[in-house]
């Protein structure tokens, strides 16, 4: 909106001070982008198949090494390496097309 304004400035300031106008417009806009990026660098990804990696899952078929888990409400084929049974919890560890593979949930030390 700033940089528009400064435009519009271009063609009704004097002609020193319009150059100044667009020019300060310019490194304000340019500086907003750079603290918006710097911003949003601070939240974490928590959607699409990144946001899976991690996530805890409930074993409602048994994983044999293939099956299907719980994650956050919804059923997902899963495959596993080690036997995961109906009821475990596991953790994504990897997503691979519309197959999540996991392995067996370890409480963070």
């Amino acid at each position: 909106m700033l940089l528009v304004l400064a435009i519009v400035g271009l063609f009704l300031l004097p002609a020193p001070w319009s150059i100044l106008a667009l020019a300060g417009a310019a490194v304000v806009e340019v500086g907003e982008v750079f603290a918006w990026r710097r911003f949003l660098r601070r939240y974490r990804i928590s959607t699409g198949a990144e946001g899976l990696v991690g996530q805890p899952a409930e074993v409602i078929a048994p994983c044999t090494p293939r099956g299907t888990v719980r994650l956050r409400g919804e059923i997902w084929k899963a495959r596993s390496t080690p036997f995961a049974g109906a009821g475990d919890r596991v953790r994504v560890v990897a997503v691979e097309g519309l197959t999540l593979e996991v392995e067996p949930w370890s409480e963070p030390e």
